[in-house]
C-alpha cells in the first residue's frame, strides 16, 4: 500500500471516495473462487458510489475477491474510504482502515459487520453505518470530519425506498465481470426485507418493501441488449414474496429464453403452479431454506410436520422443484437448540437418498453479535463464545455453546454426514440425477472443494477439540487467549496488513486481553 496523505477533508469540498467491497478475507486462487467470486460483489457499495457521483465526488471502487494483490488495488490520494465487510473480513477491514486513518483519511464501514458488531466496529473506524439512505449518504460527506476517539454510530429508521438500479451501477458490475470469463452474473433486487420471523436472521427484523416495478423492467430490458447478456440472480432475502407481480414484470421485459436467473426463496413459494410458470421464464437455479428437521416449518411449508415426516415431505417437494428447476442447493443449519442427538445428522442423510439431485449447504449455529433475536438469547444465557472473527465463517468454529451436544459429539456427527454428502457414491448419484451439464460440473466441483474447505475444516476442529490443551481451555471458558494456531492463521491470512492491524485487537489474539464491546454490543437500528 503506498497511498499518499491526504488532506482533511472540509464542508462543501469535492471528495475523493474510495469504494472497498470485501468479498473475500484472504488469498483464494481455487478454481471456485476465479469462476464464482467476482460474481458475488454486494449491491450497496455500488448504490453508495453512484450516491457519491451524484453529489459530485469522485469514485474509486474496487472489489477485493482473493485473487488480487490487494496493496496494488487499494485506491490512493483518497479523502474518504467506505469499507463493506461481512464478520469473517473484519480484520482485513480493521487493518486497512487503520492504515488510511494515520494518512488522515476518513474511514467509513458498512455492510453485515456494521450491523453485527456495530460497538467493536466504531473502534476502528470513524463512522459506522447501518442501514443508509441518499440523504445519510449525503450529510455525512458534508462534513465527513474524523473521530479517532471513537466512531459515530449512524442508520436511518427503515430502509430506502429506491436504489440505483443495473443500468445506473453499470460500470461498477463490468468492473467485476470483467474478472472472470467463466460465468457472469449480475445481482438485481427486487425486495427489502422479509416476512418470515426466523430468529436467527437479520432480516427478520427489516419490513419487507418491494422496489420499483417500472425499475426492474428498466434493467432487464438493459440486460438483454447487452452483447452476452449476463445471468441474473436475485439478491432478495426472499424472491417472490408478491410472486405473481414480479413474474409479471418480468414476462413484460424479457423475450423468451432472454435472460436467466437465479434465486433464494422458501419452499411455500414454490408451489407447482409458480414452478411451471419458473421454467417459462427461465429460472435455472433456486436456493430454498429448510433449516432443520424439527423447526422453521413456516418456510418449508410444513405445518406440523418434524423429523421423518417432515423428510419425505420436504425430499417430494424438492423432486417437483427439481422438475422445473434444474439446480438446487438446500440450506441447514446444525447445532440449533432443537437439535439433538444423531437424529438430525440421519435425517439429512436420509434426505439426500430421497432426492439425490440436490446439492446441500451446511452451516454451522453462529451468533453474529446483535444481528438477529436468536443471538440476544445466546448472550443472556451467557453461550456465546468470543472466537476471533475471522473464524465465524458458518464452518470453521462454533461461537455458541450447544445445548444438547459436547463439541466433540456434535463434530463427529458433522463429518459423519459430510463424509456422506461427498462420498463417490453420492457425487455419481447426484451427477445421475441432475439434466443439465452445468448443474452436474458445478456440482461435481463444489463436492471436490468441500472435501478441503468442509469436510477438512471440520476434522481439523474436531481434531484440535481433541487433542491441543489451548482449544480445550479456550472452549471451556477457562481462558479468554484464542488458541495459538488462530493467531497463526490470521497473521498469514493477512500477510503484509498483519502490521496494520489494530493494538486492541493484537492484544486480545496474542494475550486474551478481554473486549467487553465484542458481544454485548448494540444494534444499530
Amino acid at each position: 500500500m503506498t497511498s499518499q496523505p491526504a488532506q482533511q477533508p472540509t464542508r462543501g469540498k469535492t471528495l475523493k471516495v474510495g469504494i472497498v467491497d470485501l468479498i473475500e478475507k484472504q488469498p483464494n486462487g481455487t478454481f471456485y473462487a476465479k469462476m464464482l467470486n467476482p460474481n458475488f460483489a454486494s449491491i450497496m457499495p455500488q448504490v453508495v458510489a453512484v450516491w457519491v457521483e451524484q453529489m459530485g465526488h469522485t469514485v474509486e471502487y474496487v472489489t477485493y475477491t482473493g485473487l488480487e494483490d490487494l496493496r496494488e488495488e487499494l485506491p490512493r490520494d483518497i479523502d474518504v474510504l467506505f469499507i463493506c465487510a461481512f464478520t469473517q473480513a473484519a480484520y482485513l477491514a480493521y487493518s486497512i482502515s487503520n492504515y488510511y486513518r494515520k494518512q488522515n483519511v476518513v474511514t467509513i464501514l458498512g455492510g453485515p459487520h456494521a450491523r453485527a458488531y456495530a460497538e467493536d466496529a466504531r473502534e476502528h473506524f470513524d463512522y459506522v453505518v447501518g442501514m443508509a439512505d441518499q440523504t445519510l449518504i449525503h450529510d455525512l460527506l458534508q462534513d465527513p470530519s474524523p473521530n479517532p476517539q471513537e466512531g459515530v454510530l449512524l442508520s436511518v429508521p427503515r430502509q430506502p425506498e429506491t436504489l440505483p438500479g443495473v443500468r445506473e451501477r453499470w460500470k461498477f458490475i463490468q468492473h467485476n465481470l470483467d474478472k472472470t470469463r467463466i460465468i457472469h452474473v449480475v445481482q438485481m433486487i427486487g425486495s427489502l426485507g422479509c416476512p418470515y420471523t426466523c430468529s436467527f436472521c437479520i432480516d427478520s427484523q427489516v419490513d419487507y418493501q418491494t422496489l420499483s416495478y417500472d425499475q426492474i423492467r428498466e434493467d432487464l430490458v438493459f440486460l438483454q441488449k447487452l452483447p452476452s447478456p449476463p445471468k441474473v440472480s436475485w439478491f432478495d432475502p426472499n424472491f417472490g414474496v408478491r410472486f405473481d407481480d414480479y413474474l409479471e414484470v418480468i414476462e413484460s421485459a424479457v423475450r423468451p429464453g432472454g435472460l436467466e436467473f437465479a434465486c433464494e426463496s422458501s419452499l411455500s413459494l414454490l408451489s407447482e403452479p409458480h414452478l411451471k410458470r419458473m421454467k417459462k421464464n427461465n429460472f435455472t437455479v433456486v436456493l430454498p431454506g429448510i433449516e432443520s428437521w424439527f423447526g422453521f416449518n413456516d418456510k418449508s411449508k410444513q405445518r406440523n410436520n418434524m423429523g421423518m415426516e417432515k423428510v419425505r415431505a420436504v425430499a417430494d417437494h424438492i423432486n417437483l422443484v427439481m422438475r422445473y428447476v434444474p439446480y438446487i442447493q438446500t440450506n441447514f443449519i446444525f447445532g440449533l437448540d432443537s437439535d439433538e442427538g444423531p437424529m438430525p445428522f440421519e435425517l439429512t442423510k436420509r434426505f439426500l437418498d430421497l432426492a439425490p439431485g440436490v446439492y446441500p449447504n451446511y452451516s454451522l449455529l453462529t451468533a453474529f453479535g446483535n444481528s438477529a433475536p436468536l443471538n440476544h438469547q445466546y448472550q443472556a444465557e451467557g453461550r456465546v463464545i468470543d472466537v476471533p472473527f475471522q473464524f465465524l465463517d458458518g464452518y470453521s468454529a462454533l461461537n455458541v455453546r450447544l445445548k444438547n451436544y459436547a463439541n466433540i459429539e456434535f463434530f463427529n456427527h458433522l463429518i459423519d454426514l459430510m463424509e456422506y454428502t461427498i462420498s463417490a457414491s453420492m457425487i455419481w448419484r447426484r451427477f445421475r440425477a441432475n439434466r443439465s451439464s452445468l448443474s452436474r460440473w458445478m456440482n461435481l466441483i463444489r463436492a471436490l472443494s468441500s472435501q478441503k474447505s468442509g469436510t477438512g475444516k471440520y476434522i481439523e476442529v474436531r481434531n484440535r477439540l481433541t487433542d491441543d490443551p489451548e482449544f480445550q481451555a479456550f472452549y471451556a471458558g477457562e481462558t479468554t487467549k484464542p488458541p495459538s494456531l488462530y493467531l497463526h492463521k490470521i497473521k498469514t491470512s493477512l500477510g503484509p496488513f498483519y502490521e496494520h492491524l489494530p493494538a486492541k485487537v493484537v492484544n486480545y489474539l496474542e494475550r486474551g486481553e478481554p473486549q467487553s464491546s465484542r458481544v454485548s454490543n448494540s444494534l444499530i437500528a
